[in-house]
């Protein structure tokens, strides 16, 4: 995976997942996807969309959008939809993977301060807290 994310950011110079989606041709849309649903990853007609909740702040769309970006990369077969993590199903090993994906990118040649707790810098790079036990 850490080889894959090298690789995406040398060749678009970027680790922003709205940049990365652009130029691997996803569709990124906003809706309004109801009080559970963060967001999913859809293909259609050979076409590849992301659909991120638009009520939600632009650093949890941020790291939603990296999360499906995961989906794209290692599960381009199937839709997706990142369910909010306090419902009572357990997430699965292709969640984990994006989630785990997610983090690598967005922290990429990002490194902890002396001192600095991981949720702290989870915090500073605006990934959500609760996917420290991934880092």
């Amino acid at each position: 995976m850490d080889i894959l994310i090298k690789k995406l950011v040398k060749k678009y110079k970027t680790n922003c997942p709205f940049e990365l989606a652009e130029h691997l041709n996803i569709i990124v849309k906003f809706e309004d996807l109801g009080k559970i649903t963060k967001g999913f990853f859809h293909r259609r007609l050979r076409r590849n969309y992301i659909v991120l909740h638009c009520d939600e702040t632009y650093l949890r769309q941020r790291f939603t959008c990296a999360h499906e970006l995961g989906h794209y990369i290692f599960d381009r077969g199937t839709s997706y939809f990142m369910i909010q993590r306090n419902t009572l199903s357990l997430p699965g090993k292709l969640e984990r993977r994006a989630d785990h994906f997610a983090i690598k990118l967005l922290t990429f040649q990002k490194y902890t301060r002396s001192g600095e707790s991981v949720e702290e810098f989870f915090r500073r790079l605006g990934i959500p807290t609760d996917m420290c036990k991934y880092y």
